[in-house]
């Protein structure tokens, strides 16, 4: 075996849906020198209970759980798998694997670490500045970073939080492990395949259109994969890392 096989790490993707894989944050970590399996958690939205079977986790270097269109505050819909997974996060985070959790996977992470997931008063969908707390800067940058969740988080006790908006906790550290209620991974592509599965009268509900969408993923696109890539690097190098 030679130094630069040796020295290969390995991520795990968790996408719940077919059109949720890691996208940007995969690209970067495949560029960091990250090999990627990705699990698909389901495979037919018409389905929610249909689940792959879990694996063993424990080899992996670093997990990613990304989004999903189902909701904690309705585990019944999907308890063959949601509660495994929630297990296996918490078995991981006490074993020290890093963990990366984007929307819905911040919300398992914050369930699975002792918080609590809740109805948020208002669905936020689309691209806003994300702030800091305690007059310290958001440490990945304002953004504007790319919000599609209808639920918050109550993040665990014992959880640094980093950021915030006026309508609920969009990051927190526990450990090194990172959570972020914003989707960091999201380029054109990523978006249009979100839309694919949206109804008209869902996104009617919500005061946006597909063509509004896309017309701002593509004035966006270009500044968000460079800070997608840049929240990347600082959680792989200052959240990630193991301490000296």
């Amino acid at each position: 075996m030679t130094a630069l096989e040796s020295n290969r790490r390995s991520a795990l993707v968790i996408a719940h849906e077919p059109d949720g894989p890691a996208c940007q944050i995969a690209v970067r970590l495949q560029e960091r020198g990250y090999e990627i399996d990705t699990h698909f958690v389901t495979h037919d939205y018409t389905a929610p209970n249909d689940a792959s079977a879990w694996t063993d986790w424990s080899h992996y270097d670093l997990i990613v759980a990304m989004g999903s269109i189902r909701s904690l505050t309705n585990k019944d819909e999907i308890d063959s798998w949601i509660h495994e997974e929630i297990r296996l996060l918490r078995q991981a985070n006490e074993n020290d694997q890093p963990i990366l959790g984007v929307c819905f996977g911040a919300q398992l992470l914050a369930d699975a670490l002792g918080g609590s997931v809740e109805t948020a008063p208002e669905a936020e969908v689309g691209w806003s500045e994300i702030a800091g707390v305690d007059g310290r800067d958001n440490p990945v940058g304002p953004g504007p970073w790319f919000e599609w969740h209808h639920d918050r988080i109550n993040p665990p006790a014992h959880a640094e939080v980093l950021a915030v908006n006026e309508n609920s906790v969009q990051m927190f550290r526990v450990g090194r492990s990172l959570a972020t209620q914003f989707h960091p991974e999201v380029d054109y592509a990523h978006i249009e395949g979100f839309l694919d599965e949206a109804r008209d009268d869902y996104l009617a509900s919500l005061g946006v259109t597909r063509e509004q969408m896309l017309a701002d993923v593509a004035e966006h696109e270009a500044r968000n994969i460079v800070q997608c890539h840049a929240l990347v690097d600082w959680f792989l190098d200052e959240v990630a890392a193991p301490s000296s």
